[in-house]
């Protein structure tokens, strides 16, 4: 399920000085690109980048039909200008961008109360080590990542890891010429930051449209991996609209199998006509290098980021009130869908947007604005790419019937959501379901009281069976089932008398809430 509209996280990996700190995502770790090294060490530098194909191109004709020696030299000589061409279009305008940041460090002889110096004394350390720094000492912090030119007047895009917490940043063009750069505005929830520098008549690069891109494309990576200036690799679009990477609260990657490494982040993804479809950020390494798993942010999302900053130096994203959900086929039987492609309605917040527009629970989002909705991912950026107080027309399924609604986007709260943990519901008088693996109680009082229930209606689920349907299905102790096939769930008489009545091997919706979150689950009856 995918978190709600009002729930959000920051996932970004920290960084630390001396190694390459990768998240643990089994199998595969996620890399930040951007890599730090202390002073006077060497200079490592981390960024990711992707090479997408670029859209619209005709396709070349086969060998197979002209397969003579010189007609394939002829290709080949083809294909490596259009490379040569786009490496020299999109190299002058991708930067390093320099970080420092100073950091304490914990004396290696301890502090001044330590009990081995208290034992020892001072002298007994001076005479090994010399002089001995007193308490906690301060050191500088370099990094290393990319950022890519976009206005002739010094506005650089890149991701907001690369300048995160820096407390200066130099940029270095190619005539070696440094400038220091201030930070316009960031955005940890996309991962994008812009940064300016005091400058005139610089090469921008050409921002593409990362909406036309094709899976099989060829692309080009260009940054700094490892301090190695202004490298270009190239490779292919591997894959669109990759979410749930950990890396972003709103995601929708590009993946590609261009070579991607420390250093990189914040560089160009570039198509073969040398427009910039994506944001190198990140790789998926079971070892810290790159295995040809790489993710760029899509530069349509990093573009829409990138003009509020500069604008207003915020960010504003549209709200639409609603927890959306994903669906399989179990799900969309039990529901009676046709489809899964689109988003379901889990939960509508009271007087919120969707509320006012009309939007219900158990409602089927299939378009938005006329753009399709895949799922709830693509659902909730496109609304967040929508300014507040837009009117959208939103299209959806509801007991089978097509409708079109309409909604003014309400402004996303700037807090983080955050879901309630699930204290232990155990009571006497429980009923257990042998057939699914699920034992159940009425919601009391007191329970609801302490779960902030008090408004709510169904069964508690107290205790879920290791391997048993329920389990498959993904109930947890703690979790309040409200509906049975949209049927209003009052009591665990009424829940077992609904189970009752349906054939073996049905499948079944379940509304579920759990904390601040409702959803609906899949549970195949045996």
């Amino acid at each position: 399920m995918r978190a709600t509209a009002g729930e959000e996280r920051r996932p970004f990996c920290q960084l630390r000085s001396t190694d390459l700190v990768k998240r643990h995502k089994p199998p595969l770790f996620v890399l930040i690109a951007l890599v730090a090294g202390l002073a006077g060490g060497l200079l490592i530098a981390s960024s990711l980048e992707w090479t997408p194909v670029s859209a619209g191109r005709s396709k070349p004709d086969s060998l197979s039909q002209n397969s003579s020696p010189s007609a394939a030299r002829a290709l080949a000589g083809q294909l490596s200008d259009l490379f040569e061409s786009a490496a020299d279009k999109v190299s002058v305008s991708v930067v390093p961008i320099f970080s420092e940041q100073e950091v304490q460090v914990a004396s290696p002889f301890g502090s001044p109360e330590d009990p081995f110096r208290d034992f020892f004394g001072d002298d007994f350390f001076k005479h090994f080590f010399g002089q001995i720094p007193q308490g906690d000492q301060k050191q500088t912090v370099r990094g290393l990542g990319s950022g890519v030119i976009v206005s002739s007047d010094g506005f650089i895009l890149t991701n907001n890891h690369v300048v995160d917490g820096a407390e200066k940043l130099t940029v270095v063009m190619s005539d070696q010429k440094k400038y220091s750069a201030r930070v316009i505005g960031t955005d940890p929830q996309t991962d994008v930051a812009v940064i300016k520098i005091e400058a005139k008549n610089l090469p921008a690069v050409t921002l593409g449209n990362s909406d036309n891109v094709k899976v099989g494309q060829w692309v080009i990576a260009v940054g700094n991996p490892f301090q190695l200036l202004h490298t270009v690799t190239a490779g292919i679009i591997s894959a669109k609209g990759r979410s749930n990477v950990g890396l972003a609260d709103y995601e929708d990657f590009i993946q590609t199998d261009a070579s991607i490494n420390p250093g990189n982040s914040g560089g160009a993804l570039a198509d073969l006509d040398g427009n910039v479809i994506g944001i190198n950020t990140a790789i998926s390494s079971p070892s810290g290098g790159n295995v040809g798993i790489g993710f760029a942010i899509p530069v349509n999302m990093a573009r829409n980021v990138m003009d509020q900053l500069m604008k207003q130096g915020k960010i504003t994203r549209g709200y639409l009130a609603l927890m959306p959900q994903d669906i399989d086929e179990n799900l969309a039987k039990a529901l009676r869908l046709k489809r899964t492609e689109g988003a379901l309605v889990g939960d509508v917040t009271p007087d919120g947007p969707a509320d006012r527009g009309g939007i219900k629970r158990g409602d089927f989002i299939t378009t938005f604005n006329g753009e399709q909705v895949k799922n709830s991912t693509a659902l909730r950026n496109l609304v967040a790419q929508t300014a507040p107080g837009t009117s959208v027309k939103i299209s959806l399924l509801r007991d089978g019937r097509e409708l079109q609604v309409k909604v003014i986007l309400g402004e996303r709260p700037r807090g983080r959501g955050g879901r309630e943990q699930q204290p232990e519901a155990q009571q006497p008088e429980a009923q257990t379901s042998k057939k699914l693996g699920l034992t159940i109680q009425n919601l009391t009082p007191d329970i609801a009281q302490q779960l902030g229930y008090q408004r709510e209606h169904g069964v508690m689920v107290t205790e879920v069976a290791p391997g048993s349907p329920a389990e498959e299905a993904g109930l947890q102790q703690g979790d309040l089932i409200k509906e049975i096939n949209r049927v209003a769930v009052t009591s665990a008489r009424d829940f077992n008398r609904m189970l009752a009545s349906l054939r073996n091997g049905e499948s079944v919706a379940l509304l579920v809430r759990r904390g601040q979150n409702t959803f609906y689950v899949a549970l195949q009856l045996p």
